[in-house]
């Protein structure tokens, strides 16, 4: 999550259990730093390749622990799984077991073969990062749910895309948490 990289989609072979802890999270955490409201399309099938990463990654359990096909340990492509657009799509959350402490995935719930594996902020870590943990939708002229940048007026089809920007790149928020209607 730290470079555009060709769109990674990390899918499920085998059944993950709700409350499975993956990681720690290596490197400089910033997820959601690159999302957007398109999810890209990657071609459904496993590319490996020493100079190219898979563009399709399929992990499965083996005694307790998840790897990749090629049998590597979570660490080495924890950092390929992309970040949920909305809490729909989303099956696993960013968690420290204490601020500041390292990083961990947790499984929301039983994560079903094919379905792939997408994480955002649980609130207390969002809190501590200074993300916003609410976004209020509204409706534009087609009817349509919309999430509207308070700070620069941009609009945004799903709500972590929001809190991604006004985190990340919207120069008008400058640092400044993210306001709601009611403030």
């Amino acid at each position: 999550q730290t470079s555009r990289a060709p769109a990674i989609s990390v899918s499920a072979e085998s059944c993950i259990p709700a409350g499975l802890r993956l990681g720690p999270v290596p490197g400089t955490f910033k997820l959601g730093k690159y999302l957007s409201d398109r999810k890209e399309p990657g071609p459904k099938k496993k590319v490996f390749s020493y100079a190219v990463p898979p563009v399709f990654l399929q992990v499965r359990m083996v005694r307790g622990e998840l790897v990749d096909e090629a049998g590597s340990s979570a660490l080495e492509w924890i950092g390929l799984i992309r970040a949920a657009r909305n809490s729909q799509e989303q099956t696993l959350e960013a968690v420290a077991d204490l601020p500041g402490g390292q990083i961990f995935y947790r499984a929301l719930r039983d994560v079903q073969p094919g379905e792939e594996l997408t994480v955002w902020y649980s609130n207390p870590l969002a809190q501590w990062f200074d993300i916003p943990v609410t976004a209020t939708p509204t409706h534009d002229e087609k009817g349509e749910e919309r999430y509207i940048c308070w700070y620069c007026w941009r609009t945004f089809k799903y709500p972590n895309s929001l809190k991604a920007h006004v985190h990340f790149h919207c120069a008008l928020s400058h640092g400044r948490p993210f306001l709601h209607h009611d403030h």
